[in-house]
């Protein structure tokens, strides 16, 4: 007859931490359905809204959690896209720098006489194929002279009388530097001199006549 080894048997123990073999909390201690009978009803209802005041406070936490990193996704795009806009003008006015030596060169080439006509035609060239690169990318130029004045789009350097009698005061003039559009928004806005209001030359007059001799 033959008997069996004294000893223990591990598969029939219980897992550490735990009485029943069932799982430990977050303590290491296995919750006792012996401890929920000894509560009274009150205390039951108790540990519920608590355990309900537990989950709205995480369900909050969560929320706020994910509308704070929306938000940080949101403005790390518009920087992002500020510092893309922000090179794109800063090449653009690179750009538009070269299209002022063209004009500039070709307003000097048509007041000579001398100006090889073969020349001012290759200037003009360069100065539509340009412009017509410039386009493509939304850049425009802005129509300027006989408009009312807009500080959106025009900057004044100079105010003049009125050139005809019926000419309205704010209307622009002259256009000293040629101005840009980038899509809808002013790229460079176009230096201009501006006609005075009537009766402004008379008071500036006015204005500028010192107190005679005592």
């Amino acid at each position: 007859m033959t008997t069996e080894p004294r000893g223990r048997h591990y598969e029939d123990d219980p897992a550490p931490g735990s009485s029943d073999g069932g799982p430990a909390d977050a303590e290491g201690r296995a919750p006792h359905t012996g401890e929920l009978e000894m509560l009274s009803t009150d205390e039951l209802r108790a540990k519920v809204v608590e355990a309900r005041e537990d989950a709205q406070r995480n369900r909050q936490h969560f929320l706020h959690s994910a509308a704070d990193l929306e938000n940080y996704k949101k403005h790390a795009a518009r920087e992002r896209q500020d510092a893309v806009d922000r090179a794109r003008r800063q090449i653009l006015s690179v750009a538009l720098g070269v299209i002022d030596v063209l004009d500039r060169a070709l307003a000097f080439g048509a007041a000579r006489e001398d100006t090889s006509k073969a020349l001012l035609d290759g200037l003009r060239m360069a100065q539509r194929q340009a412009l017509d690169q410039l386009a493509s990318i939304g850049v425009r130029p802005i129509d300027a002279v006989g408009k009312p004045f807009d500080p959106r789009l025009h900057e004044a350097v100079g105010v003049v009388p009125p050139q005809s009698p019926d000419q309205r005061g704010g209307t622009i003039v002259n256009e000293v530097q040629r101005g840009y559009l980038l899509n809808d928004d002013a790229l460079r806005p176009a230096k201009v001199t501006v006609a005075a209001e009537r009766g402004s030359g008379e008071r500036m007059e006015e204005s500028n006549v010192g107190p005679g001799p005592a």
